[in-house]
């Protein structure tokens, strides 16, 4: 009988946990939904760095002060946290169409 009580326990314990940590996950997904949320997508389809059409399949993105920026490869992310002032410019020239993206 005491074997039952306990085992009855340790199981409403073991679910009491499970149904925390899924609270918990749910509110966490949720946080990020609500921080991507935040975030204007640049919505660039040339790579600033290379000059290459963006994939949809295949391209990286990195979030630049509030921005989201497309990429065709994490390469290019490093080159962007290098430079962005310089390949802002050249995603804005390319949305305005001022100038055709180059290769570097």
């Amino acid at each position: 009988m005491l074997k039952n009580i306990l085992s009855l326990i340790i199981c409403g314990v073991f679910f009491v946990t499970i149904g925390i940590f899924m609270v918990q996950a749910e509110n966490d997904a949720k946080a990020s939904v609500s921080l991507a949320a935040d975030y204007q997508n640049v919505n660039n389809k040339i790579c600033p760095v290379m000059g290459n059409p963006i994939v949809e399949d295949t391209k990286v993105t990195y979030e630049y002060e509030g921005k989201i920026y497309n990429f065709c490869c994490e390469g290019c992310i490093e080159e962007f946290k290098a430079n962005p002032v310089k390949y802002i410019k050249i995603i804005e020239e390319e949305k305005n169409n001022s100038r055709p993206i180059t290769n570097k």
